[in-house]
């Protein structure tokens, strides 16, 4: 009998803040295969680490319903000290997967001249309160930086911020391109696709999100995760891919967050 093609069931949601988290393995498979991260796993705990090949970063993803789900700790260099950066369960993984595509492309610009509200600016956020935060234009997302220190802070919730959907975290030292590469993911008007149904959103409404659904072979959605890993594991032979990067910098000046 000929085999029958089995479909999938995808909403592609919009803005991708509000999409909720996704898979892990659009972040974990790549780290591993393409990367050569290595993982360990304690069978009793539900918990995932991968370490780099140099031994100097740590992503930790630990289902903690009072914490940190994603947390990456970076060990000191000669000329930057230690760091870490971490992101709650809803955070969508393609934020973090381009904060670690960036930090595992051997070519990424690691100057500290990037400036991670750029991103923000150039896709119309404003000043809310003072000029160290800036406010989505729907008004769900805060992204603060401490002048002093240099840590930041990205917030998401629906109304008042009363109860956050969930915040990232970049610690003071993290480098800046790879925190521009986050906020350049977070404002990025593409749809992401979710297969958990609706019902897992953190949000429908119309005024909020657009949702649009759709059946997709299974095998193009695993095909798009084998597609990723080709593409991240090229950039240790070739150019890499221009999804990778952070956009380059405006050359007008802009007022700086810190």
């Amino acid at each position: 009998m000929p085999e029958v093609a089995v479909n999938v069931d995808i909403d592609y949601v919009a803005p991708r803040h509000l999409a909720g988290g996704g898979d892990p393995a659009w972040i974990t498979v790549p780290l591993h295969r393409a990367c050569g991260w290595s993982y360990g796993h304690d069978p009793l705990m539900p918990r995932v680490l991968l370490s780099s090949p140099d031994q100097k970063a740590l992503l930790r993803l630990e289902p903690d319903p009072d914490g940190r789900w994603w947390t990456l700790q970076h060990a000191p260099a000669p000329d930057r000290p230690a760091w870490f950066a971490s992101f709650d369960a809803r955070t969508p993984v393609e934020m973090i997967a381009a904060f670690t595509d960036v930090l595992t492309d051997p070519t990424a610009d690691q100057g500290d001249n990037w400036d991670p509200q750029e991103p923000l600016l150039t896709a119309g956020w404003s000043p809310a309160y003072s000029h160290h935060r800036l406010a989505s234009p729907d008004g769900t997302v805060r992204v603060e930086a401490d002048e002093a220190t240099g840590a930041w802070w990205v917030d998401t919730a629906l109304r008042d911020f009363r109860t956050l959907l969930w915040q990232a975290h970049f610690s003071e030292h993290t480098p800046p391109h790879l925190i521009t590469a986050f906020t350049a993911a977070l404002t990025d008007p593409r749809p992401v696709p979710r297969t958990a149904g609706p019902s897992s959103l953190p949000t429908r409404n119309p005024d909020l999100i657009t949702l649009s659904h759709r059946e997709v072979p299974a095998q193009q959605v695993a095909g798009a995760l084998e597609e990723r890993v080709r593409s991240l594991a090229a950039r240790r032979s070739g150019p890499p891919a221009t999804s990778t990067h952070p956009p380059q910098r405006p050359q007008t000046e802009r007022h700086r967050l810190r």
